[in-house]
């Protein structure tokens, strides 16, 4: 069974998508009776690509451009035009996008689609991204045979505001991989030498600097923290610059000065399972999420986990992590304050953190596709 398989998202900075791509892809590569190929812009790869950075000045470039709707429409047309041409003579393979977009294919399609909030929440997203999405999404859900999603809360929307018939659509709930998991605490100093953090004295967050974030309504959390506890356990932020956040950013700066924040920027892969686990809390206010695979990563870590009552976060984390309301900065304080500090509910909230993340691998994900495949292939 051949499969022609989006890697577009596979890049430095990591995002969500791009994880999703890359570990999935690792995982049917694993499983018998499917042939992958991979398709990168408009090229075939016999291989699935090493993550690499692009050049730094690309993201400068294209949240400038993010407001004139006629440069990158004309550029995505002619990418989509190229795409069409090189699947020529493929109709015998089954094709996934892994990104929201389907190209014209002659053959039988699949398509991932990972949330709608392109189209309940566009705020959360540049004006460019919110008008590509509006155009290809629809075109996508008209030409996919069948359509992943991440989540059952992701199917619902997806029926509810694409008005797609949900037996069209198959979920297939994200993994945690191997490399996130308790670590020794010697093993955890030595990985941590080259960060400016303590195991077990810091707080994290980790995503995009970006609205959806709700790192705002964070901040102002952590701030009304006593001094001695913000002092003795900062708040650690990981994540790329982002998008739309020059504000939040000086936020930023002025906890840094005032001792409590550090700001990493993006961590790398191979940098991001040992500050997980090395957190003593971590924290994830997000406004919406079409799953949240963080929180898990961290519960798989053993580490407490504190969140939004976003939906899809309480489906992923069930009764494994305290949520609050991401509007509410007094009540994420409390929680916050419980989770550095109480020792009963700590340990009560690590082992139920690693009981819900055992339920998620890569290898689960990559069964459920391949199923929606063989019924494509029948």
């Amino acid at each position: 069974m051949k499969v022609i398989y989006t890697v577009d998202a596979v890049r430095q900075p990591m995002t969500g998508v791009g994880r999703y791509t890359l570990e999935l892809a690792r995982a049917l590569a694993r499983q018998s009776g499917v042939s992958l190929t991979f398709m990168q812009g408009s090229r075939h790869l016999d291989a699935l690509p090493v993550p690499a950075a692009g050049h730094p000045f690309v993201p400068v470039l294209r949240n400038a451009l993010s407001g004139f709707s006629l440069p990158t429409a004309v550029y995505r047309h002619q990418l989509g035009l190229r795409r069409a041409r090189a699947l020529r003579g493929h109709a015998e393979a089954i094709f996934h996008g892994t990104n929201y977009y389907l190209p014209v294919f002659p053959g039988r399609s699949i398509v991932t689609i990972h949330d709608v909030s392109a189209f309940t929440a566009p705020e959360y997203h540049r004006p460019d991204r919110v008008r590509y999405m509006h155009k290809e999404v629809a075109l996508a859900v008209r030409r996919a045979a069948r359509i992943l999603t991440v989540s059952e809360f992701s199917k619902a929307e997806i029926t509810r505001v694409l008005g797609v018939d949900p037996d069209r659509i198959r979920v297939t709930p994200l993994g945690i991989g191997p490399e996130f998991h308790p670590h020794e605490p010697a093993a955890l100093k030595a990985a941590l030498s080259g960060l400016p953090v303590q195991p077990g004295g810091y707080c994290l967050s980790v995503g995009t600097v970006e609205p959806r974030k709700n790192l705002t309504v964070l901040l102002d959390a952590f701030a009304s923290l006593p001094a001695q506890q913000r002092q003795r356990c900062p708040l650690v932020l990981a994540g790329d610059r982002g998008w739309e956040s020059a504000d939040l950013h000086r936020q930023i700066s002025r906890a840094v000065r005032d001792g409590w924040l550090i700001y990493l920027g993006y961590v790398p892969d191979r940098q991001l399972p040992a500050l997980m686990a090395g957190a003593r809390l971590f924290v994830y206010p997000s406004l919406y999420e079409g799953f949240g695979l963080p929180p898990l990563e961290a519960m798989a870590s053993g580490v407490p986990v504190v969140c939004s009552d976003a939906p899809a976060l309480a489906e992923a984390g069930g009764d494994a992590a305290r949520m609050v309301s991401p509007h509410d900065p007094r009540s994420l304080a409390e929680a916050i304050a419980q989770g550095l500090d109480d020792e009963t509910w700590r340990e009560q909230a690590r082992a139920r953190g690693l009981n819900r993340a055992a339920r998620f691998s890569w290898e689960r994900c990559a069964q459920l596709t391949g199923a929606a495949y063989r019924e494509l292939a029948a």
